[in-house]
């Protein structure tokens, strides 16, 4: 019987161990006032190991880029588009068969927002990205933020 229940209890453990989803991505998010009416809302991207994150600027036919989304405020307006900061590197994929756009380690999206008024309010939206290493891929992955401009 101890045989039967020290496998049973083998087995539920090991079935929760591999169950585990890899999350090799942690993210950071916040806003930095530059001005009265400005802010720099910086999402930042620490990448462990081998892993990389693919670029904004991936092209067709690869993997999935890199998309940063706000959500539509009426009291703010964006400026310019979205900056990507950190190390590209270009490398040709055997996974994909093509050329893409990757970043690791650090990485950090920065988008510029002017206040239309003098109003507190939170800027929102997601990221969505798509991680891999030499080997393997993971699904693609989406995080939400919700940054105060105070």
């Amino acid at each position: 019987m101890k045989k039967i229940i020290y496998t049973l209890l083998f087995t539920i453990i090991a079935g929760i161990a591999t169950a585990q989803i890899k999350d090799p991505v942690s993210w950071t998010f916040e806003a930095k006032k530059k001005s009265a009416d400005t802010y720099e809302v910086v999402l930042s991207a620490t990448i462990q190991g081998k892993w990389h994150i693919y670029s904004q600027k991936t092209g067709k036919g690869g993997p999935i880029p890199t998309k940063v989304s706000f959500k539509a405020n009426p009291l703010l307006s964006m400026s310019g588009e979205v900056k990507e900061i950190g190390k590209i590197e270009k490398v040709y994929d055997e996974i994909f068969q093509t050329d893409v756009l990757y970043l690791s380690n650090k990485v950090q999206y920065v988008q510029t927002v002017k206040l239309k008024g003098k109003a507190k309010t939170n800027i929102t939206g997601t990221i969505d990205y798509m991680v891999c290493d030499d080997s393997q891929c993971l699904p693609p992955s989406k995080k939400t933020f919700d940054i105060k401009l105070l």
